[in-house]
């Protein structure tokens, strides 16, 4: 199987974009050439790409709606089409899947529910957050430095542990937005974090302690 990243469709892709979609498919035809069978797959991110590189900001899609006063689902329709026209005009091979994110969500509650449950993720006011320091080696094969970077220095981690950790989930802060699903998870944590989370919710009306049980 052949996996890239595709488009995020809030707007058009520019040809900086296609840079990287003009090599994909270069890429395959090398691998059909030498014998390979090729099953492609092409994802459209179509909700969760935020503005910001610091895990914050508003989710692309959101930024586009508002732009064009349509809802988030008409802007990523529209520019899928658009985005298919333009591979067909550049003669690109059209890969044999293409899914999209709000196809998988259910998928992607159960991957961060197991997450939890391996006592790999925490919660701030905005977000469930993947702790990269419970995961021995994070960053090798990037060759990634991770003691070496300095928190902040480049953008804000706000309520994050460390500046490696990444959002895994993002709650909605203060409005209703066009793509929203409900998350709930079960999960032990101490007395310590359960305060915490009791004064996140207190913050943050999304964030709702459903049920509590003393496991002692």
């Amino acid at each position: 199987m052949f996996t890239n990243l595709g488009p995020t469709v809030y707007d058009y892709a520019h040809i900086g974009n296609f840079r990287s979609f003009i090599f994909e498919d270069l890429l395959r035809r090398v691998l059909e050439l030498d014998g390979f069978k090729v099953r492609h797959v092409m994802n459209f991110t179509d909700v969760g790409h935020l503005t910001s590189d610091a895990d914050s900001g508003e989710d692309k899609m959101q930024v586009g709606a508002q732009r064009e006063k349509k809802t988030a689902w008409d802007i990523a329709n529209f520019y899928i089409s658009a985005f298919k026209e333009d591979i067909k005009k550049l003669h690109l091979k059209e890969p044999e899947i293409w899914p999209r994110a709000t196809e998988h969500i259910n998928e992607m509650i159960e991957l961060i529910q197991t997450l939890e449950k391996r006592g790999y993720t925490y919660v701030t006011e905005d977000g469930v957050y993947f702790d990269t320091a419970k995961m021995k080696g994070y960053g090798r094969l990037a060759k990634l430095d991770a003691k070496g970077l300095k928190a902040g220095a480049r953008v804000d981690i706000g309520q994050k542990r460390h500046s490696t950790d990444f959002a895994l989930w993002k709650f909605s802060l203060g409005r209703k937005r066009d793509m929203e699903w409900d998350f709930t998870t079960e999960v032990i944590v101490s007395d310590d974090r359960f305060k915490e989370l009791v004064e996140i919710s207190k913050k943050n009306p999304n964030v709702q302690i459903l049920e509590v049980e003393d496991v002692k």
